[in-house]
């Protein structure tokens, strides 16, 4: 039994001894934090620029009354496609129908008192080659050959007038056939009709405004605005190919962008540059022109116009990850051959999808830490891990974007 205690005595100084051994030791050393880390990309890249775009109708025809009258029936569904020549209204025609019934009884009484005119010319006439020979052997007094003369001249006059009488009233015949037409109001070209802003006994004129507006949507048109500087960039470039700028900006292809953030399928070709540019914004008005089958797309929408403007040639990229902003500058932190950390200003370019082009700072070879960079200060020794978020090291066209 004392054998038994004695060992257990032993076993028990034994682990007090060891264990005090253990407590004097301190924390097992760290090794240098672990960073990811992505070699800087060189390549051509194509530069995309985007402007905010609004929609319009490629025509855009306002449809207004061009006579008074009570409106009587509107023709068309609103926001409907409708014909050129499709009737969109009717006006009220009886009282324009009157008036050419009355015009056409002006006009044929003014015939008639042409064809009476034309009778006493007759008679005037008879009357001058009769007493001519007359008065020459003075069978009848000068003064009744002066008198038939001067009847005759009348009887002239009168025709004359009554030919100019038929004229006007031909023209007012025309007149009220034109505004028993405009009773009718129909559309002048294929297109979209928008809501009717006129009701059904509603009284209009063509100082009421427009009922309605038909517009082409297919063809549709993008209207976008770009500055004074980048229209005299374009400009330059037109300038150094020898071409006009027309030429340069119809060699483009153009995408747009939705506002739900999908890509309309069909490409944009250039359609219009206007002539001035807007006093109050400095931007020019360019006009791009989409296909839009289905008219899918409506006058008034918004959207992201974007093209590829030129190519970068070895243009250095890095994620945007690895780069910090701090007041105003860049900073990104570089790991060299030794795994050592340098801190490193650089001068950014465009962002490109998800990188972004560095303009100066850094060089082909560099490494720099894309997760992590929180962690490092200069001269740190690191531990560089390959960054694995980034699913390709190559940027196609599509990718391309300025911020």
């Amino acid at each position: 039994m004392r054998k038994h205690l004695r060992a257990a005595f032993a076993l028990l100084v034994l682990a007090t001894v060891l264990s005090a051994g253990c407590g004097n030791k301190g924390p097992a050393p760290v090794g240098p934090p672990a960073v990811e880390v992505v070699q800087v990309l060189q390549q051509d890249v194509p530069i995309t620029k985007e402007w905010v775009a609004t929609l319009d109708g490629f025509v855009n025809a306002q449809i207004r009354a061009q006579v008074t009258g009570l409106l009587l029936k509107q023709n068309y569904l609103n926001g409907s496609y409708v014909r050129r020549g499709a009737p969109l209204f009717e006006i009220d025609p009886r009282p324009f129908q009157a008036s050419l019934d009355q015009a056409n009884g002006n006009l044929q009484q003014a015939q008639a008192e042409l064809q009476r005119a034309q009778a006493q010319l007759g008679k005037t006439a008879l009357d001058v080659s009769r007493y001519t020979p007359l008065a020459k052997e003075s069978a009848i007094s000068q003064q009744e050959l002066d008198d038939a003369v001067q009847a005759d001249l009348a009887a002239r006059a009168q025709v004359e007038q009554g030919k100019a009488a038929i004229e006007s009233a031909r023209a007012t015949v025309e007149s009220a056939k034109l505004n028993l037409g405009f009773t009718r109001i129909i559309s002048p070209i294929d297109g979209v009709a928008s809501i009717s802003t006129a009701q059904v006994g509603d009284l209009v004129s063509p100082q009421s405004g427009a009922l309605t507006t038909v517009s082409t949507v297919d063809p549709i048109l993008a209207m976008i605005t770009p500055s004074e500087q980048e229209y005299f960039a374009a400009i330059k470039y037109a300038i150094q190919q020898g071409v006009s700028e027309n030429v340069v900006l119809g060699r483009l292809d153009w995408q747009l962008k939705l506002s739900d953030g999908t890509l309309f399928p069909q490409k944009g070709h250039f359609y219009a540059l206007d002539r001035q540019v807007d006093v109050r914004t400095g931007a020019v008005l360019v006009k791009v022109q989409f296909p839009n089958p289905g008219n899918v797309l409506r006058p008034g929408g918004f959207g992201t116009l974007s093209t590829v403007t030129r190519v970068q040639h070895n243009a250095l990229l890095v994620p945007q990850r690895a780069i910090s902003e701090l007041q105003g500058g860049y900073l990104v932190a570089v790991v060299d051959g030794q795994n050592k950390v340098s801190i490193k200003t650089v001068k950014m370019g465009q962002k490109i999808g998800t990188w972004w082009i560095v303009d100066e700072g850094l060089t082909s070879s560099d490494r720099v830490v894309v997760e992590g960079f929180q962690k490092v200060k200069e001269g740190m020794e690191v531990r560089p891990e390959p960054y694995k978020s980034e699913g390709t090291t190559q940027i196609s066209e599509t990718t391309g974007n300025s911020q």
